[in-house]
C-alpha cells in the first residue's frame, strides 16, 4: 500500500498533468468520465488535487518523523547512559510529552505562518518525547548486555558504545516508531489545513476536505475521496509499523 502511494506521489504530473488549483470544469460537476472524481465548488479536478496532494501528506508525514526521530535519538540516547544528565532530560522529556502537542502546533502555525516547512518542523519537535522514552528504555537495556561490559572493558567509551553498537541494534524498533509518527503527522497536517492553516502554496488533502465540509450534502465527492487518500496513508503507515514491531519482537525472541 505504502510502495503505491509513493508511486502516484512520484508520478503524479503523469497521471494527471491538470493542475490541481485551475479551473477545469463547472462546478461541483459530479463524477463522470472526464473528472472521474468530481469537481468542486471553484471548478478544479478533485482527482488532480487527491493525487497531487500524495506527495505532500507523505513527505509531511515522513520528514516530521525522520525530524522527531532524530530528536529522540539524541535525547533517549544520552538519558540511556544514566547518571544526572537521565534525571534532567527524563523530566524536560516529561514536561514537554505533557503539553498538548496538536494545540501548540496551531499555537506556533498561527502565529508564524503555515508553511510547510515550518509545519514539518512544528510537528517533529513537539513529537519526539515517545521517541526518547522508548529509546531511553533499548538504550538502558543493551548497555548492560555482555557485550557492552566487554567493549567498557577493552577501554571503549560509553558514548562510542552507544554509537557503534547500541543504535544499530536499536534500529528496528526506532523504524515501528518512525512509521507509527508519520502517520499521525499525516493526520496532524490534514487537520492544520482543514481549519485552513495550512501552505496555500501547495494541495493538501486537509484543505481539500475544509473547502468540502459546506458541500457534504450536494457533492459528497469533495469529502469521500480525499477522506480515502488520508485513511489508506494512515493505513499503511501503522500495518507498517506493526509489521517491523511484530518481527522486531520473533527477532529479539529467537535471540534469547
Amino acid at each position: 500500500m505504502l510502495g503505491g502511494l509513493i508511486a502516484v506521489a512520484a508520478c503524479a504530473g503523469w497521471i494527471t498533468p491538470i493542475d490541481p488549483f485551475a479551473i477545469s470544469g463547472h462546478a461541483l460537476r459530479a463524477p463522470d468520465a472526464l473528472h472521474v472524481f468530481g469537481t468542486d465548488d471553484l471548478g478544479r479536478d478533485v482527482f488532480a488535487g487527491v493525487v497531487h496532494g500524495t506527495s505532500v501528506s507523505l513527505l509531511v508525514g515522513f520528514a516530521a518523523a525522520a525530524l522527531s526521530a532524530a530528536v529522540g535519538i539524541a535525547v533517549g540516547g544520552l538519558a540511556g547512559l544514566g547518571g544526572r544528565a537521565d534525571l534532567a532530560l527524563m523530566r524536560f522529556t516529561e514536561f514537554a510529552q505533557a503539553l498538548p502537542r496538536f494545540f501548540l502546533v496551531i499555537t506556533l502555525v498561527s502565529l508564524f505562518g503555515g508553511r510547510l516547512s515550518f509545519i514539518v518542523a512544528a510537528l517533529g519537535l513537539t513529537a519526539w518525547p515517545s521517541t526518547a522514552r522508548i529509546f531511553r528504555a533499548q538504550v538502558s537495556t543493551l548497555m548492560n548486555r555482555d557485550f557492552a561490559a566487554a567493549s567498557y572493558a577493552a577501554g571503549a567509551r560509553r558514548l562510542g558504545i552507544l554509537v557503534r553498537h547500541v543504535v544499530p541494534l536499536a534500529l528496528p524498533v526506532l523504524a515501528a516508531q518512525i512509521a507509527f509518527q508519520a502517520g499521525g503527522a499525516i493526520l496532524a497536517e490534514a487537520g492544520l489545513s482543514f481549519l485552513g492553516l495550512g501552505d496555500p502554496t501547495v494541495m493538501s488533502w486537509g484543505a481539500q476536505l475544509g473547502s468540502a465540509q459546506r458541500f457534504v450534502r450536494e457533492a459528497w465527492w469533495m469529502s469521500v475521496f480525499p477522506g480515502v487518500g488520508i485513511t489508506i496513508t494512515v493505513l499503511a503507515c501503522n500495518l507498517l509499523s506493526d509489521a517491523v514491531g511484530a518481527r522486531t519482537a520473533t527477532r529479539v525472541s529467537r535471540q534469547l
